[in-house]
């Protein structure tokens, strides 16, 4: 009798709902292959994830994806809204009769949502012969492998051997320095939070301007004030007690995040403009895809056709010169949102943001840009090291504004904050000081672009930039690691003299091996279908990794729900892809 599969998920959160959905659509295929899977959740929530759990996050943090957006599951988000009493939507302050396509919710909607989403698809999985268990409240902490399979192990010391591992664990954050004041992320937001009853009347700090600042912003204004339509024009009430609260932002760039704007096609497709076989035919002789190449092949001609249909011809004719390459069009595009007064700029977008929404008219451009990169995301382990580090330095912060699509509603409140003199934006690069011994506050060393250095002292200072690419050291789970299961990510430098002109900075990344030189990329190496990478070079047949905090090096833009969907999509057509003997061949799955 052939031998049915034992497979682990670890991580309920949206990553495992979009693969046991692929999985139930293959149900047919699967039942004859696999005994049974099981689900390992840490937290006492599943289904959800660490951005939309009641755990992490609170009514006022909204999200930036409206139910057009959201990969298929059982039920999309606005049908299943209308279902739900009348009630349980105000008490997310939801408008009963505004659950439209097109609209964003707080956070917690959507955990909710991708909750009776993943409970759902559990029981028709288990109903068509596909076993589904899952276990709360079980922290796995180590992973290994052994000639029966891959063994996990939990906080409790309990063992479980299974044939296929798949790590879903999601965001793993830094420790914080709550004596000095300093957190070193918003989450979970209740942290920061002042005690009921209670007021911050003091200045607070954070670090970025993110869509996590914004959260942080948000959940503290509604604290300390109320908002109310005054003539028509959104203002914001200051609490009595609360003279000294206020919120300062220090980003580098001193921008505030694009504005969500209308979509022709809200969702991304890995190959919308190009299929994997033509870029694969783009690669040099030594295999690598050049970013300048996929720009001038792929993007510049997407891009004269956007800015064609926004009525940009300024743009069409710089993009029509081949001397204007990525790198200027990221510097032209951020200037064009590089205000004096970033709050000013803000409210001057928000008349086209508007009509952007409202009147359904797409900004060709933005959705072009997040289309393309996306796309690059999926093949980014062909590019050389030179081409990893252009990107990550002069594109990636560029898109990631753009793609924040903040919802308007949030915009209109830090306008209003702004105007209540509650919110400010500083622009300069920043440096957490140590803290001293006892220390209750957290100094900062700032230093604009102008070169003009300063320092200010913050009894609340919250880093909101994002997670930074994971070290090999901090895989969580260490015997992997240790017995060379994985290794860190990588790519090779197309030409030697460039990884000897390299800052310092990134000569701490570059090692050289068997006389090639590397740089490091952040987090581990994974193939084209998320198997991880051994130290030897080869793939790993029962282990893959798809939490995109682990994965970021090689997956630089893995951004979102629906980069969860394409990839459990991936990988689900990868195990349909294999041989008689059950292990899988190399083919990539990518587009099927």
């Amino acid at each position: 009798m052939k031998h049915r599969e034992k497979v682990a998920i670890i991580g309920s959160g949206p990553s495992c709902v979009y693969l046991l959905r692929h999985l139930m659509d293959n149900a047919s295929h699967f039942r004859e292959r696999l005994q049974g899977i099981e689900v390992f959740e840490k937290g006492s929530e599943v289904g959800m994830g660490m951005p939309y759990s009641p755990e992490t996050t609170e009514v006022w943090n909204r999200s930036n994806i409206s139910s057009e957006e959201l990969p298929p599951l059982m039920v999309s988000l606005a049908e299943w809204l209308r279902r739900l009493p009348k009630d349980r939507l105000e008490n997310w302050g939801v408008d009963p009769g505004a659950t439209r396509k097109s609209e964003v919710y707080p956070r917690l909607v959507l955990g909710a949502y991708l909750q009776t989403q993943f409970l759902e698809i559990v029981d028709q999985l288990s109903a068509s012969g596909i076993p589904v268990s899952v276990r709360t409240r079980c922290k796995i902490v180590d992973v290994s492998q052994n000639d029966d399979g891959a063994v996990i192990i939990s906080s409790e010391g309990d063992k479980f051997t299974f044939d296929r591992v798949v790590i879903a664990t999601g965001h793993r954050w830094p420790k914080d320095k709550p004596q000095s004041g300093y957190l070193a992320s918003p989450w979970p937001i209740t942290k920061l939070l002042p005690a009921h009853g209670e007021i911050y009347d003091f200045p607070i700090g954070t670090l970025g301007a993110s869509l996590s600042a914004v959260d942080v912003v948000l959940s503290l204004a509604h604290r300390h004030g109320k908002f109310d339509q005054v003539e028509g024009r959104l203002r914001f009430c200051p609490a009595a007690g609360t003279e000294g609260f206020r919120i300062i932002m220090y980003a580098g760039d001193g921008l505030l995040p694009h504005l969500q704007y209308g979509q022709s096609e809200p969702i991304r497709r890995i190959d919308r403009y190009i299929t994997e076989s033509e870029l694969m035919a783009m690669r040099d002789e030594n295999g690598f895809l050049r970013l300048a190449d996929y720009f001038d092949q792929v993007c510049r001609p997407v891009l004269i056709s956007a800015f064609q249909k926004d009525g940009r011809p300024d743009m069409v004719e710089l993009l029509s010169g081949r001397q204007f390459g990525l790198e200027d069009f990221a510097e032209k595009m951020t200037a064009e949102h590089r205000y004096e007064d970033p709050f000013q700029g803000m409210q001057s977008e928000m008349r086209e943001a508007q009509h952007s929404i409202e009147k359904n008219a797409p900004i060709y451009w933005k959705e072009a840009v997040d289309d393309l990169v996306y796309t690059l995301n999926f093949y980014a382990e062909f590019l050389p090291a030179e081409d990893h580090l252009t990107l990550h330095a002069k594109f990636l912060p560029f898109v990631m504004n753009v793609i924040a699509a903040l919802p308007l509603s949030s915009a209109r409140e830090l306008l209003a904050l702004h105007a209540a003199e509650k919110l400010s934006l500083v622009a300069g690069t920043v440096r957490v000081q140590d803290p001293l011994p006892k220390a209750d506050s957290t100094t900062i060393k700032i230093e604009t672009g102008d070169g003009k250095k300063s320092e200010a002292t913050y009894r609340l200072f919250i880093d909101c930039g994002g997670q930074d690419p994971m070290q090999l050291d901090d895989y969580p789970f260490g015997s992997l690691r240790e017995s060379g299961s994985l290794r860190a990510a990588r790519a090779p430098f197309l030409h030697p003299k460039s990884a000897s002109s390299q800052p310092s900075k990134v000569q701490e990344k570059i090692f050289t091996e068997d006389g090639r030189s590397f740089c490091r990329l952040g987090g581990v190496e994974v193939d084209s279908d998320f198997r991880l990478i051994r130290a030897d070079g080869r793939r790993n047949d029962r282990i893959s990794d798809i939490a995109f905090s682990h994965i970021s090096g090689v997956r630089p833009y893995s951004y979102g729900l629906q980069a969860c969907n394409d990839t459990a999509r991936i990988l689900v057509r990868s195990w349909l892809l294999v041989s008689s003997d059950s292990l899988p061949l190399v083919i990539h799955a990518r587009l099927l």
